[in-house]
């Protein structure tokens, strides 16, 4: 289970993002977050990916509970949490070639498994003759795929996707929708999906948590 509770998080002292915020994912479940624009998804996802360390409150994942965050969180914890962003332009380096997008995270942990990289690949529907090819040289929905097998390439148990779908056309939202619903069919990944798009959680996510707006801060 992948749990926050009585999350308190923001950028300014006095200004919380969030507070008293809970959650819960559990393995080979989808669980939808919406809210209105400025109601802290983003930040409830910084904060589960554990790339920001709340002000209050505690995450777990599998019941061990996380107390440090960013670089210094256990590697244990960091490779259990995939994540997918809103923007794939922004989120890959340029310079490599899709199947290095992929590979990143091995990489980055020590291992060179080319055939967990074919397998991924295939998983989420990239075809061979894309994995040479460029960010520029490829769809928007084609390298969101990328991003999206690079998330899975070093099987974590939960999977975030931070508004995968924004960006992208009707086809290839449907299209990364289906991949991650093989995949939590198959792996039985516990998944967080975040979107504006109502429509969208509604067939995507077995239950749908909402967060409210902010209420103003006077002064």
């Amino acid at each position: 289970m992948l749990t926050a509770k009585g999350i308190t998080a923001g950028y300014r002292r006095g200004r919380p993002v969030l507070s008293g915020t809970d959650i819960e994912v559990a393995p080979g479940e989808i669980v939808g977050l919406a809210g209105p624009s400025g109601c802290g998804k983003s930040t409830l996802v910084r904060v589960l990916a554990l790339l920001q360390r709340p002000w209050a409150g505690t995450v777990t994942v599998d019941g061990t509970e996380v107390r440090r965050f960013r670089y210094a969180a256990p590697r244990a914890a960091r490779t259990a949490i995939g994540v997918v962003f809103q923007s794939p332009r922004r989120s890959v380096d340029p310079r490599l070639c899709l199947r290095d997008v992929v590979a990143e995270p091995l990489r980055a942990t020590g291992r060179g498994d080319a055939a967990r990289v074919a397998e991924v690949t295939e998983l989420v529907g990239l075809t061979t003759d894309l994995l040479g090819r460029l960010p520029h040289e490829v769809s928007d929905g084609q390298l969101q795929r990328a991003c999206l097998a690079r998330a899975l390439v070093l099987r974590p148990r939960y999977l975030i996707c931070d508004e995968m779908t924004a960006m992208l056309d009707a086809s290839s939202t449907a299209g990364l929708v289906q991949a991650v619903r093989a995949v939590t069919a198959d792996e039985g990944l516990g998944v967080l999906a975040v979107s504006h798009d109502e429509d969208l959680l509604a067939v995507w996510a077995g239950r749908v948590v909402r967060l409210a707006a902010p209420v103003p801060v006077a002064g």
